[in-house]
């Protein structure tokens, strides 16, 4: 080094000079006070040059620790970004389902609330038809059937033989009916039979659609049963459980239904008119006859011809068990004889229909 170099040099001119002249103690001292400062020097900067070694080398290896981190960090930023544009594409995917999903529902609900609305419109007839049934008489809006005096009085027709004033008969019938607590009696001649009477007043209290109950028991075991009873069995129970859940419709047979079902249609009416009857075999009797009516069940697609004889006694069942029903929710104000009397009605005409007798409707 440059040091050692003029410290050798001035030494050797030291010596030289010893050797020339002799040197004094104080210059000798000097000399090695100052050989040994520069020496000191010397050592200071090789360990100041390890040192600043060492922290580059430390400053490297922490660089390439912050290398391995960046490409980590890249790399883990590579895997977002990819994963976000999956979970984008999934969520864009998703979001079309769930509208093509709301879409299909509302289309669906849209079907069920004009089926509803079309339902709702049958309940009102049939609930105005009742409130006409159940009204009352008031001196407002006198009901003129149960005051057959206030009618109209027609062309008078003289009969051969005794008769007599119908009013007058009506208001002591009336009269006994109210007398009488163990045979009442009412005006058309009928008489009350006390252990239905009794099982109806029971079934009054706690009104239910069960069929365990006494009152509902005899009639689906006397009345229900055997009007609905038909000789396809399979169809028989199904078209039970439709009338019971109240899911059966019946409408009238159509034109376009023809071809479906193999059927002929007949001319009738005259020029002006047409009107379409399906010569089918019935899907409930097996019988071939004209088939003006065809029922179906539930939600299902499918539809089934069924004869004049069988509508009426689907009707005559669905009849009974919807006035059952405005009795169950409180629909109906009558008393509870008129109920009585209106029930067995019902269960006249279930038992006529089921022996095979209906209304032929033009």
């Amino acid at each position: 080094m440059p040091m050692d170099d003029e410290a050798g040099s001035e030494l050797h001119s030291a010596d030289a000079e010893q050797n020339s002249e002799p040197m004094s103690e104080e210059m000798l001292r000097n000399a090695y006070h100052l050989s040994r400062l520069r020496s000191s020097s010397v050592e200071i900067r090789e360990k100041g040059s390890e040192r600043l070694k060492e922290e580059l080398a430390k400053a490297q290896r922490e660089l390439k620790l912050k290398d391995e981190e960046c490409e980590k960090l890249s790399k883990v930023r590579e895997q977002l970004e990819q994963e976000l544009e999956e979970l984008t594409a999934s969520l864009f995917e998703e979001a079309h389902k769930m509208v093509r999903e709301a879409n299909t529902k509302q289309a669906t609900a849209e079907k069920k609330l004009k089926e509803a609305q079309g339902k709702i419109d049958v309940l009102l007839a049939e609930v105005t038809a009742l409130k006409t049934l159940v009204i009352t008489s008031t001196p407002s809006s006198p009901n003129r059937e149960l005051h057959p005096q206030l009618q109209i009085p027609s062309k008078a027709v003289f009969k051969k033989g005794h008769g007599r004033n119908k009013s007058m008969s009506n208001a002591i019938v009336t009269a006994t009916t109210q007398n009488s607590q163990l045979q009442p009696m009412n005006k058309d001649g009928r008489e009350i039979n006390l252990i239905l009477y009794d099982e109806f007043l029971a079934w009054k209290e706690e009104p239910t659609l069960d069929k365990v109950c006494p009152f509902l028991e005899r009639i689906y075991q006397e009345d229900i049963g055997p009007c609905l009873s038909f000789a396809k069995h399979e169809l028989t129970e199904a078209v039970q459980a439709a009338v019971e859940s109240n899911t059966l419709s019946i409408e009238p047979a159509v034109v376009q239904a023809l071809p479906v079902v193999k059927a002929s249609a007949i001319e009738c009416g005259g020029p002006n008119g047409w009107r379409a009857e399906v010569v089918t075999k019935c899907a409930l009797s097996g019988l071939s006859r004209t088939c003006k009516h065809r029922i179906k069940l539930g939600d299902s697609g499918s539809y089934f011809y069924i004869s004049p004889s069988c509508r009426s006694r689907i009707t005559a069942v669905c009849n009974f068990l919807t006035y059952i029903r405005y009795i169950q929710q409180g629909l109906v104000r009558q008393d509870v004889e008129q109920m009585y009397w209106e029930v067995m009605k019902l269960r006249k005409e279930m038992s006529v229909a089921k022996l095979g007798y209906y209304t032929e409707e033009l």
